[in-house]
């Protein structure tokens, strides 16, 4: 079995890993850099050429599109389901759990318990919009953010005001939170594959910071997941469309909330914390599937 892995660089954590697996199971595996693919859009035979050769053919690809490039990313995966490959996410899904708010529309409208959000576009309803999600400390953040990137905690109406009408003022798209304040700067990252959550890890912010996420120093560590947890994250991924999620839940006083469904979890800090092989889990339900 041959499986593309489409990375921007062969030397990141997980795109390592999933080669070491995949080999390890007696696969082939390629790295290839997404942006440097390019491609021939035709109604009979569509292919992608890669360094000035047409790529060969892939039973499956495993899609680690950073979200700087998720525009062009998904228009390869694209390419590679017209062509009949298996891919462990599709363009779609990638796009569904890229877009904060749409995500969370699509979450909402299934029912999924979610922190109280708000989103508006006019300057003039800052105030009511502050009053909806329960009002300070709440959370603002930036609906292309990542990896923490983005993500701001303020404590007071005038705070909150200044912020938003900032943001507002520069055109950029932000999501107005609430807090949950009994979290305590923790959640829980549950990694889910096809059916089953395979590995989760609590992840704690910094005692001066209240984001949790590794790439923000927050320290990871193995936790157990309460049967509601576990089939929340998997129905969240179903929902979203992803085969391979993160899937960030955080505990609240009226229950599990998901905060956010990440389409290219990264393997390091969940395999670290864990010791469970996140990359041959992968790897095996590609050969299952593909």
């Amino acid at each position: 079995m041959k499986i593309a892995i489409l990375s921007r660089r062969y030397n990141l954590y997980s795109t390592r890993r999933l080669i070491e697996a995949a080999q390890k199971l007696g696969y082939q595996a390629d790295v290839i850099d997404t942006l440097r693919c390019y491609m021939n859009i035709s109604s009979s035979g569509p292919t992608i050429h890669y360094k000035g050769t047409s790529l060969p053919h892939y039973d499956g690809v495993i899609p680690r599109i950073g979200a700087s490039v998720t525009f062009y990313g998904a228009a390869v995966v694209r390419q590679l389901e017209m062509m009949g490959v298996f891919c462990v996410n599709d363009s779609i899904a990638i796009t569904r759990a890229r877009d904060k708010l749409r995500c969370l529309q699509l979450l909402s409208k299934k029912g999924i318990g979610l922190p109280i959000t708000g989103f508006a576009h006019s300057l003039d309803e800052i105030q009511d919009l502050i009053k909806m999600v329960g009002g300070p400390p709440l959370i603002i953040k930036f609906l292309e953010g990542t990896q923490g990137i983005g993500v701001i905690l303020v404590e007071t109406s005038k705070a909150a005001r200044s912020v938003i009408e900032a943001f507002l003022g520069l055109k950029v798209n932000i999501l107005v939170q609430e807090y949950i304040k009994e979290a305590a700067g923790m959640d829980i990252r549950c990694f889910v594959i096809g059916n089953e959550v395979v590995a989760a890890m609590k992840r704690q912010a910094k005692p001066e910071d209240f984001r949790s996420n590794l790439h923000c120093g927050g320290a990871a560590s193995a936790v157990d997941i309460s049967s509601e947890e576990r089939n929340m994250a998997i129905r969240a991924a179903k929902i979203i469309g992803l085969n391979v999620a993160g899937v960030d839940i955080v505990r609240s006083d009226r229950g599990p909330l998901i905060i956010e469904v990440n389409a290219s979890p990264g393997l390091e800090g969940i395999e670290q914390a864990t010791g469970v092989d996140v990359a041959s889990h992968i790897i095996q339900f590609i050969a299952q599937n593909a």
